[in-house]
């Protein structure tokens, strides 16, 4: 887990920091929904100089205020703002109002009514509702600090422990003063590895309960790894006769972990060490934009199809699809399919042999459709069968999962998605022939961090990028 992911597992895991935190947070959530409605009405007004929107424009802000409740909430636009500037957190709200106008427009587009709407007035609501959107950042913003300059709901903490986990959770409070916490230092243990910079040390761990009833500490961060059972015990003995909440930062921080948080079953606390990041909304909202996307390319692409299956046929005998087992959601078996670009052949003792370069199988007609990934285009119809998706990691075939997954750390965590036709390692340049390990790693490397940081806009990123580079890329072939 990288220095930053550490920070935000803080920052996460304080969510009773300061008692307008929520207040913050739903105000900006009913503020986005609210002006997305307002600013048609003001850019309406601007437009033709009333109020009395005609039924098309109504329907128009109807369509725009719910497509808004899908794409704002199924970002990380609400994730914790403080600790990034306001200019990082405009541009992140300038790339969800571009996706939902998009959308808006793309489903006006479906339905044959974008040309009932004055395109003045889209552009007009589109910069109102921009700005109003980072007027109510400004102002919320405006208000976190008021309320921290006076004080309000400062807490008081100390850590127990010295390792560099405990030293990330010194620097993230010192970085970040929102947080409204007073880091009075820290306490030592006979487990420690280092000594923590930016707080004083102020004990040991036999003086932590004198000194936190004395001094009436709020909370008591535990950062002691989790075979220091008899340490654990000892520190919650010390603090039973304290009212401080009491929090443990276990010792997970060097593992690769997925998507993960915490959260009850049946009553009983649990800690998720992975889990896929497209469940709940997540699933739906992924599935809506595959299903869209997918539908509407196929339909532009229709007479490509054709030509290039026609181009197949005439390059040597045998069928224009190549199909292939390959492992989809959950490691089940799933047949993609793709335009055939070598000459049929038989694979001996179950055998897949990747191709390379100068591969006698290859036809010239096939070369040209591996090298621009035309080849894959018939995998728009595996994202409307529902076994793929447009953006996702690239299926290997089942073979090669059998080969790598001993051989790769947390190789088979790549299908706890569903496998895409594009993905973040391919549009990083890792395409094509994984003849080594180390290349096997590096995509696999590029997968999981999709995973652990999906979002929409990070989706249609990847599209983007492969529509202006990830075609005829060097490795493919």
């Amino acid at each position: 887990m990288s220095y930053m992911s550490v920070g935000q597992e803080v920052r996460q895991a304080w969510p009773d920091t300061n008692k307008f935190t929520a207040v913050f947070a739903w105000t900006l959530r009913c503020g986005d929904i609210a002006i997305v409605a307002l600013a048609g009405v003001l850019a309406y007004r601007w437009r033709f100089g009333g109020i009395e929107l005609p039924i098309e424009y109504l329907r128009a802000i109807a369509h725009s205020v719910l497509l808004a409740l899908l794409v704002f909430n199924g970002s990380s636009l609400y994730r914790s703002w403080r600790g990034q500037g306001l200019a990082a957190e405009c541009i992140k709200l300038g790339v969800q109002w571009a996706l939902l106008f998009g959308l808006l427009l793309l489903y006006a587009a479906l339905l044959k009514t974008a040309g009932d709407y004055a395109r003045t007035w889209i552009a007009a609501w589109f910069c109102f509702g921009l700005l109003g959107a980072v007027a109510l950042r400004i102002g919320v913003r405006g208000a976190a600090a008021w309320v921290r300059a006076r004080g309000m709901d400062v807490r008081t903490a100390v850590v127990i422990g010295a390792n560099p986990d405990a030293q990330r959770i010194v620097d993230t409070i010192g970085d970040n003063p929102w947080m409204g916490i007073d880091l009075r230092g820290w306490f030592a243990t006979h487990a420690d590895r280092c000594q923590l910079d930016g707080a004083p040390l102020v004990g040991t761990l036999e003086q932590l309960g004198s000194y936190v009833e004395s001094r009436h500490i709020d909370q008591v961060w535990i950062a002691l790894p989790m075979c220091e059972q008899a340490k654990i015990s000892f520190a919650l003995s010390q603090l039973q006769h304290a009212t401080a909440d009491i929090k443990f930062v276990p010792d997970l921080f060097g593992l690769q972990l997925l998507n993960h948080s915490s959260g009850q079953v049946a009553g009983l606390p649990v800690l998720n060490l992975r889990s896929s990041p497209f469940d709940g909304n997540a699933r739906v909202i992924k599935a809506l934009q595959d299903r869209l996307l997918a539908g509407l390319i196929v339909l532009m692409i229709a007479p490509l199809l054709l030509a290039i299956a026609i181009g197949v046929k005439l390059s040597s005998p045998g069928p224009v699809l190549f199909r292939q087992m390959r492992h989809g959601l959950g490691g089940k078996p799933i047949e993609v399919w793709k335009f055939r670009s070598m000459r049929v052949h038989q694979e001996h003792g179950g055998r897949v042999t990747q191709a390379t370069r100068g591969d006698p199988r290859i036809t010239r007609f096939g070369a040209f459709l591996r090298s621009s990934s035309l080849d894959e285009l018939p995998q728009f119809l595996n994202v409307l069968q529902g076994s793929m998706s447009i953006v996702g990691p690239r299926p290997h075939a089942l073979a090669h999962n059998e080969q790598f997954k001993g051989l790769v750390q947390s190789y088979m965590q790549r299908h706890m998605v569903k496998p895409g036709i594009t993905g973040w390692a391919q549009v990083n340049g890792l395409r094509g022939e994984t003849d080594t390990l180390e290349k096997m790693a590096r995509r696999v490397e590029y997968d999981l961090y999709y995973l652990q940081n999906w979002s929409l806009a990070l989706d249609l990123r990847i599209i983007a990028m492969t529509a202006f580079k990830g075609f005829f890329g060097r490795n493919a072939y």
